[in-house]
């Protein structure tokens, strides 16, 4: 039962979320909200209802329950969806949050707090659901079985249905009100586009008082529907109860062959079925006899073969109501749901075969035995399709995470009284599902400062020149095995002059000290650092920036600012593709052996320049570059022929000067103990064929140390605790 309570809460987190965008999307336009919309926000609400309903959440299913009916007064069109309804339903989703967040922490779903909450927003619901008249939704029902047979008159021998007017039998399974489901939220929503005639309700299997069960539906429905939806639309209105009833359909001029096989397929007896299609005024007496004489036998204006075709339609729309199609049900089945705990479990075991693999390579080499050499290069190319397979399973696209932003953009230019928009692009670009999770919040927090501080109120932008409204954008996309997440803003920029005062005033840097931009820009990362006049909600206090570098850090990862004063502000964060296993590429230094990660290598190249120089010429470019041996003092000198490992991040290229180069390997990432989190220039550790360990090189603080190097700028990144 734990299990199936986790994939309820893991359900219903996911469609929350889809809930949410929907919103938004309503509250930008909300009075051009169209029918699909409204109906997906409908959909998640009466989904999480019956999955609660099955776990006895009562909390739950009380509250959604009430936004249900509130939603569905929306559908039929008796409330309107504007700006302050959907704040309110934004409010709703995040109290739904809330409990199935309490039930998956192993709490109730029922508590003061939460009941407090539940009875506030549950007031307010059935007021805004109540502030509009019904009237004309009922008028519109209201139709006399006068009307409907009057205008009978003029229907042949063959088709006794008029244009325009569908006949509607339903039958709902004893237990659709168990599973959440309300039969006559499905019935009204038909008014919404067409007008009822003459509701029948079907009562014969009402038991007695004393033999009642107040959870079971006994009930079914007989009506006339005028409207001109098609069959696909009217099927629509009961899509929630598909597999809880039994429909069938009779379309303007079915044949009197139709209508007698749905008489004798209904549970009451055919002159009972009958008496309930004369009363809600779909068939007159003398049509009904005629009905029923006719059979399945073709009268004088119909062939057999019409009957027939007739009857195997009726047959067939029967069966595509009862089951859905081998198509959907194998789309259905693409996709399983599997815990991250045994991806994880997966990604571990794999790289344990990987290493496993890596010694026993070493081992078949030191035999010198050409057949053993081709089983293992066999089984290593194995094992990396198996790597390559098991990486891929934890790859999701950014998408989800990028849409959740579209909330708090939403909610903070409400606080904030500004006009924004969220541009996302990127959204299918892939990476690891740890590291998206371990994004989110910093993203959140650079996305609400870009909002916060970034964009101009609309009177200040166009007295700039700029539209009033302002665009926040998020853009993702792969660059030399690294994922780039974009963070920009069409803002006032970053204030170069302001920042530089700042930290001259605090003490961080000397007073005349020349930086460049990216120097100036990095300083709004230090711990406190704020430029900020005053405090908000929302910033202000200098919390915030410094935890978004740590963050972003622990991931291997790193952030640089571009900013134009006046024009707007790019973050630039690059994250690693997995944390797990990636290609490396082996150098030696004396005894030492590191990783320098293949996708980060351009070439390698002979070592040759001049000792008094941190750089070289590459093809008539200067290339800096950085001497590992001094920077991580390895001890010894170098060897005869040094070599030049060239690697690019970010755009910027940069050379490793090291002894040996020593080929491709597969490598499963150790991270390095807490004690070693000061240590500069590796990011990692990994364990090689023999048993040994080789560090992991941190390429982009080595890129960094190389530039800085060379401009004269660099700092002491000697390899130390």
């Amino acid at each position: 039962m734990d299990e199936a309570l986790q994939i309820f809460v893991d359900e219903s987190l996911e469609l929350l979320r889809d809930m949410e965008a929907a919103l938004v999307v309503c509250e930008r336009d909300a009075e051009n909200t169209d029918a699909d919309t409204i109906n997906s926000i409908f959909r998640v609400a009466h989904t999480i209802k019956g999955s609660a309903g099955l776990f006895g959440l009562d909390g739950i299913v009380g509250f959604v329950h009430v936004l249900e009916t509130a939603l569905d007064r929306v559908r039929i069109g008796s409330v309107s969806m504007d700006r302050e309804f959907v704040v309110l339903l934004l409010d709703c989703t995040d109290h739904i949050e809330a409990l199935v967040t309490a039930v998956a922490a192993g709490k109730e779903d029922r508590h003061p707090s939460f009941d407090a909450r539940s009875l506030q927003l549950s007031t307010l619901l059935q007021v805004k659901a109540g502030a509009v008249t019904t009237a004309g939704t009922a008028g519109a029902a209201a139709e006399s079985s006068s009307v409907a047979k009057a205008r009978a008159g003029s229907r042949n021998d063959t088709q006794c249905a008029l244009a325009q007017h569908w006949h509607v039998s339903v039958r709902f399974k004893a237990d659709v009100l168990q599973a959440g489901m309300d039969p006559l939220s499905m019935i009204r929503y038909l008014t919404t586009f067409g007008s009822i005639v003459d509701l029948q309700v079907v009562d014969d299997k009402l038991p007695g008082a004393q033999s009642l069960d107040p959870e079971l539906c006994y009930l079914g429905f007989e009506f006339g529907l005028r409207t001109d939806a098609d069959r696909s639309r009217i099927e629509g209105a009961f899509e929630f109860v598909r597999d809880d009833c039994t429909l069938r359909l009779l379309a303007p001029g079915s044949r009197y062959t139709e209508y007698a096989a749905v008489i004798r397929e209904l549970p009451e007896p055919d002159a009972r079925a009958g008496e309930l299609f004369v009363k809600c005024g779909t068939l007159t007496v003398d049509e009904l006899a005629r009905c029923m004489s006719h059979g399945d036998v073709a009268d004088s204006t119909t062939t057999q073969s019409d009957a027939e075709d007739s009857i195997a339609e009726v047959s067939a729309d029967r069966q595509r109501d009862a089951k859905p199609s081998k198509d959907s049900k194998a789309t259905e089945n693409r996709s399983i749901r599997v815990d991250a705990r045994k991806l994880d479990d997966l990604i571990t075991l794999v790289g344990e075969l990987i290493i496993a693999a890596a010694s026993a390579n070493l081992d078949a080499r030191r035999t010198h035995s050409a057949q053993l050499e081709e089983s293992t290069s066999r089984l290593s190319n194995l094992v990396e399709s198996v790597r390559d397979s098991a990486l891929q399973l934890r790859m999701v696209k950014i998408g989800a995470t990028f849409n959740r932003f579209q909330r708090v953009v939403n909610d903070v230019s409400r606080e904030t009284g500004k006009d924004i928009e969220l541009v996302v692009t990127g959204e299918d670009t892939e990476l690891d599902k740890t590291v998206v999770e371990r994004i989110a919040d910093p993203l959140t927090h650079l996305v609400r400062n870009a909002v916060d501080h970034g964009i101009e109120a609309a009177d200040v932008r166009v007295s700039r020149g700029k539209p009033a409204r302002g665009t926040v954008s998020l853009n993702a996309y792969h660059d030399s095995g690294s994922v780039v997440i974009e963070v920009s803003d069409d803002g006032g920029g970053l204030k170069r002059d302001r920042i530089l005062a700042k930290a001259t005033e605090r003490g961080m840097i000397e007073s005349g000290r020349t930086l460049s931009d990216a120097e100036v820009y990095a300083l709004i990362f230090e711990p406190g650092f704020s430029t900020a006049e005053q405090v908000t909600n929302l910033s202000g206090r200098g919390v915030g920036m410094d935890v978004v570098k740590r963050n972003i850090a622990a991931l291997r990862g790193s952030i640089n600012i571009e900013s134009t004063e006046g024009a707007g502000t790019k973050i630039i964060v690059r994250l690693p593709l997995t944390l797990a296993i990636i290609n490396g590429f082996l150098v030696g230094l004396g005894e030492s052996t590191f990783v320098v990660p293949l996708d980060m290598i351009e070439e390698c190249v002979e070592f040759s320049a001049d000792s008094a120089h941190d750089y070289t010429n590459l093809r008539g470019q200067p290339l800096p570059f950085i001497r590992l041996r001094e920077l991580l003092k390895i001890a010894g000198s170098g060897g005869r022929r040094e070599n030049i490992v060239v690697v690019n991040y970010g755009g910027q290229k940069a050379g490793l000067v090291v002894d040996e180069l020593l080929g491709e390997f597969q490598t499963v990432i150790k991270p390095l103990n807490r004690m070693f989190n000061a240590v500069k220039c590796v990011s990692g550790s990994t364990i090689l064929g023999s048993g040994d360990v080789a560090l992991i090189l941190d390429v982009p603080a080595l890129v960094q140390a190389a530039v800085d190097a060379s401009s004269g700028a660099a700092r002491p990144l000697a390899l130390s605790a």
